[in-house]
């Protein structure tokens, strides 16, 4: 027979400072996918509003109708 190869525990030291990069590494990954998401919705509905803010801020002070109509 063959003879049996005990497997160390004492590699687990090595490993464990891999598996926090890579725990750290899947988290930041999670987080801005999570922060893109939000910042294209942030985006997405606030885009108009924020140029009919601008447009009522500046000089002359246009009123709304004129702002939103296409002419």
């Amino acid at each position: 027979m063959a003879p049996k190869v005990a497997k160390g525990k004492g590699k687990a030291g090595k490993g464990s400072k891999g598996a926090e990069d890579a725990s750290v590494t899947k988290r930041v990954k999670v987080w801005s996918t999570w922060a893109m998401k939000k910042a294209k919705v942030v985006a997405h509905y606030g885009f108009i509003p924020l140029i009919i803010v601008i447009g009522m801020n500046s000089e002359p002070k246009p009123q709304l109708s004129q702002l939103l109509s296409p002419v």
